[in-house]
């Protein structure tokens, strides 16, 4: 049955729906020697082309898809093209015959921890929407100690340049002088979200790690800079977040 296209490029790893749907806009996508519209729909018989290249899709009843972890070192950044020539994750990752890897989220330059990428940009844009409430839990080293009346406005949410934010759960996990841990648990993927929480209480955040992403986390004895393959329980509970996420969509 025909699809809408940026579903099926997305879900072929072409692209995120969003990006899909940029390129649509953007004139950038042709069906059938036609520049595609959006709510398109096409099937298997249908010649797409990017850019005037053809897009190569998988029509088959469950498309196979990728899912890879990697422990992102300090100094990378989270985007394919820099003007500074800075390393960015990407180029870390295995290359792929087909399709291209998108990112669950990003981490900031200075961050460090566990990213998520797969092939399916369908999956990633379920995962991805604010509606999923995906949970991101981070280690942060900062300068000072959180007040019992800082602990509680953080919880019960603060003011943003960008709106209301706060931290779903907080934990103390201790330090030493002026250095204290605290592992923290958003629900959103804002730009530097959990930096500027802590810097809202006059902290500043010395290091930042992501341990957890939803059901999968950073397993011990990983090295920055290392990518593995989730095992096929771990795929199974990002999937069932994603069916989560369509299921409260259609409520």
């Amino acid at each position: 049955m025909p699809e809408r296209i940026q579903k099926v490029l997305a879900r072929a790893g072409v692209g995120s729906r969003r990006a899909v749907e940029g390129w649509i806009s953007a004139g950038r996508i042709q069906v059938n020697g036609q520049v595609a519209q959006l709510g398109d729909r096409i099937g298997a018989d249908d010649r797409v082309l990017l850019d005037g290249k053809p897009v190569q899709m998988d029509w088959r009843a469950e498309p196979r898809f990728k899912l890879l972890a990697y422990y992102k070192p300090d100094g990378e950044i989270c985007t394919r093209s820099d003007p500074e020539g800075r390393k960015n994750v990407f180029d870390q990752l295995p290359r792929l015959k087909q399709g291209r890897w998108v990112a669950l989220g990003r981490l900031d330059i200075n961050s460090q921890g566990l990213m998520l990428f797969t092939t399916d940009g369908e999956l990633a844009n379920q995962l991805l929407h604010p509606s999923a409430g995906i949970e991101r839990e981070y280690a942060a080293r900062v300068r000072g100690q959180l007040s019992q009346d800082s602990l509680r406005a953080l919880i019960r949410g603060v003011s943003l340049e960008d709106g209301p934010a706060r931290f779903t759960a907080i934990r103390d996990a201790g330090g030493e002088g002026s250095n204290h841990w605290y592992h923290v648990v958003i629900t959103e993927g804002r730009q530097r979200e959990v930096r500027r929480l802590f810097e809202s209480q006059g902290l500043t955040v010395a290091r930042l790690m992501r341990v957890r992403f939803g059901p999968i986390e950073l397993p011990r004895g990983k090295r920055p800079g290392q990518f593995w393959d989730l095992s096929a329980d771990e795929i199974a509970a990002l999937q069932r977040a994603a069916r989560g996420t369509r299921a409260s969509a259609g409520h």
